[in-house]
């Protein structure tokens, strides 16, 4: 079997948005590299117009490369390997894969195997809301994770001492492998299912919400978060620079959401929010 390779040279802080967007035309297999990333798709099962329009879109806010060839299936998952590290957020907490063995013994660890999903703690906005978590009180609260992706901030969560948590995706496959990151941290509290928030019908209201998503979705979604948080609830928000923030504090400001604290990382942005009575 032969698959369509998409090499993708481009500035570090535009490799997460550049992969999800990828992820939109059909791609369904991600690699990083060092000067971007490579993302892999069944011969020719991709739309070629929607990639062109995704290169047009960002050619004017950094240099990018997509150079697209033919190559023969292999073990992505044992590539993969190859160039996966270990994180350790703020000495604390470290993420690692099933196949590394910790040297140092932190308070917290966090098994994750992301396959073709998004987050392992490696890109900015991952490590800023998990940083974000550990300053949070999740003892006995209900927690939703929208755009669970690898589900490590679920896992986060639950392993800080959350009742339950909610997560959900848009991708299948981010549905089976954060399920299966769940189960791989013993984190039976944890339901998974496949939808948007817009979608999807909950029991109960949220004590936290967690998006790590993108600016554009986070402010369409906003009022969603917002009606679906208990008052005095906490909206964790990452996925965005810092000179997006302004317009997401007047987006939440809307919806009586204030600015509790705000973080960022080689330009990203974190946020948390709080809704006020």
């Amino acid at each position: 079997m032969y698959y369509t390779r998409l090499q993708v040279i481009c500035d570090p802080s535009f490799t997460e948005i550049l992969m999800a967007e990828v992820a939109e035309t059909g791609f369904d297999t991600f690699m990083e590299t060092e000067k971007g990333f490579e993302a892999f798709v069944e011969d020719n099962r991709y739309d070629k117009q929607q990639l062109q329009q995704i290169k047009d879109k960002y050619l004017g806010q950094t240099s990018l490369v997509f150079f697209i060839n033919r190559v023969e299936k292999k073990n992505w998952n044992e590539e993969w390997e190859k160039n996966y590290e270990p994180i350790v957020v703020e000495d604390i907490v470290m993420v690692r894969a099933e196949f590394h063995q910790p040297k140092k013994k932190y308070p917290l660890e966090i098994i994750i195997t992301p396959k073709m999903s998004f987050g392992t703690g490696h890109h900015q906005t991952t490590y800023l809301m998990l940083k974000a978590q550990l300053g949070m009180n999740f003892e006995n609260k209900i927690v939703m994770d929208a755009g669970t992706g690898t589900a490590v901030l679920a896992i986060m969560a639950s392993k800080r001492g959350a009742k339950t948590v909610e997560a959900f995706d848009i991708d299948d496959w981010s549905v089976e492998n954060g399920t299966e990151n769940a189960a791989l941290n013993h984190c039976e509290n944890i339901s998974i299912r496949k939808g948007k928030v817009s979608e999807l019908n909950f029991d109960t209201p949220f004590d936290i919400i967690l998006a790590n998503i993108n600016r554009n979705i986070l402010l369409e979604e906003m009022h969603h978060y917002a009606a679906k948080l208990v008052s005095d609830g906490y909206l964790l928000l990452s996925g965005f620079y810092e000179k997006d923030i302004p317009e997401l504090l007047k987006e939440a400001s809307t919806y009586s959401m204030i600015e509790i604290a705000r973080d960022n990382r080689d330009a990203w942005a974190c946020l948390l929010l709080r809704k006020s009575g």
